[in-house]
């Protein structure tokens, strides 16, 4: 079996969709010595991004998601429909941003999917590790998606909620507050309609003490820069560094 062939079998295996990850921890079950050289993941990048470029066999649907080449993927239409769906998928996207952006990923929703892959594979952290009291790691671990530094001791360096109605506000921004002491940013992603009453609360205390750290998104914003990275590689939420 070809290294092509055993990419193939992996996503197969995944409903047609894999990360790097699925693919690094998978690959071997279909091709034994993939992993023979100190190079082998540069070698099966290699491999996949010749494919893509010449329209053969593999796509990318994702900045770190790729898929056979017949693969369906979701229509935002038909996602944007479905506020549960809406909100896992936004949640992928959050996640695979912050892989790209070498960072770890946990999310609060790890059974739910983006593209027929479960969040659980895309994340590459299983739970939030233990940077400071118990209390605090207790409810920062139910926020949607958290991107933690990969080096070193692990911190937060940022909190993503997807704030599908404004009933689900008022928790999100208490899960957040409780990083109040970290250096990071918060960002509120949800629909356009509703920023500017996310934006009024945020106004109120105890949040307008920090209100420089919250970032208020609606998804059409997030999923732009998500499908044209390059054109918006200066945009703010590509930048981890506080203001």
């Amino acid at each position: 079996m070809t290294k092509i062939e055993a990419i193939k079998k992996v996503m197969e295996d995944n409903n047609g969709v894999a990360n790097w990850k699925v693919i690094y921890d998978n690959i071997e079950k279909y091709y034994p010595a993939a992993k023979n050289s100190a190079t082998w993941q540069e070698g099966i990048r290699g491999v996949l991004y010749r494919e893509i470029k010449n329209n053969r066999n593999f796509k990318s649907v994702g900045l770190g998601l790729f898929s056979l080449f017949d693969y369906k993927e979701e229509k935002l239409e038909d996602v944007k429909q479905n506020p549960i769906r809406l909100h896992s998928f936004m949640e992928g996207v959050c996640i695979d941003i912050g892989n790209f952006m070498k960072y770890d990923t946990y999310t609060a929703d790890p059974s739910a999917s983006y593209n027929s892959l479960p969040l659980s594979e895309i994340a590459t952290q299983k739970s939030v590790p233990d940077f400071t009291y118990n209390d605090i790691v207790e409810s920062v671990k139910r926020i949607d998606v958290l991107w933690f530094n990969q080096s070193g001791f692990q911190f937060p360096q940022r909190a993503i909620e997807i704030v599908d109605s404004i009933g689900t506000l008022e928790p999100a921004l208490k899960r957040t507050f409780q990083l109040n002491e970290f250096n990071l940013h918060y960002y509120l992603l949800t629909r356009k309609e509703y920023v500017w009453k996310i934006e009024k609360e945020l106004s109120k205390e105890p949040y307008m003490r920090v209100r420089d750290r919250y970032f208020v998104k609606d998804y059409d914003e997030i999923l732009e820069i998500y499908n044209n990275p390059m054109k918006f590689a200066h945009h703010d939420f590509f930048s981890i560094s506080p203001r």
